[in-house]
């Protein structure tokens, strides 16, 4: 255990323990529902296939063929492969030798290698996931409207908030949206109105009101 904590405690392991860190914290958060599974917005394959100029992260993911699932899922397989690499780097090799201040740089050449190697195992990874994400984003985007969901999110605002749908297994998590103002909170019965193509999430109302009551 003394041997674990102190490799990944080490630079450059230490780098990729903290975003490891980060990232089981945001699934944390996720599970509770007070963020949302893709916060980070990023939808890659949207803006190709719509003509859009993808830049930034967007643009950076595309070229590297790890499009097609949420970009924060993205992000924690990288910062796990890189994390394994550096660890077993540190461990079997760093340790070893007496660097002294060459620690450092010859750490930041092995964090940038671990990352540069991380992205194709990241992309192998993602390759099998693209079709389910697109399968689910396919079944749900218009069969299920009229049907009544559960808010699992503190609140649902025009810009935040997630559902649960049942449907017999381990439920749907969809995006919905809706006026602030009717106060929607966890646990509220909600029917799905619309769907929203442009932000994959549906328009949300009271049953009472999808009723006419």
């Amino acid at each position: 255990m003394e041997i674990f904590l102190q490799t990944v405690s080490s630079f450059p392991t230490a780098l990729f323990s903290f975003l490891l860190c980060v990232a089981i914290i945001y699934w944390m958060v996720v599970a509770l529902g007070l963020i949302e599974v893709d916060v980070l917005n990023v939808e890659v394959d949207s803006l190709i296939e719509s003509g859009g100029q993808a830049e930034g992260l967007a643009g950076l993911l595309y070229k590297l063929k790890l499009g097609g699932v949420p970009v924060t899922l993205v992000l924690t397989l990288l910062f796990f492969s890189a994390w394994v690499l550096c660890y077993f780097v540190e461990l079997l090799l760093l340790s070893h030798l007496p660097l002294g201040i060459l620690r450092y740089p010859l750490g930041a050449v092995v964090a940038f290698g671990a990352l540069v190697l991380a992205v194709p195992l990241c992309s192998a990874v993602c390759r099998p996931l693209r079709p389910l994400f697109q399968k689910i984003e396919a079944t749900t985007s218009k069969s299920v409207l009229g049907q009544v969901a559960v808010v699992r999110s503190g609140r649902v605002t025009q810009s935040h908030g997630e559902a649960v749908l049942e449907d017999g297994g381990a439920g749907l998590i969809l995006r919905v949206r809706a006026e602030e103002s009717l106060g929607f909170k966890r646990g509220d019965r909600v029917v799905l109105l619309e769907y929203l193509q442009a932000e994959h999430a549906y328009r949300v109302i009271t049953e009472n009101e999808f009723r006419g009551v």
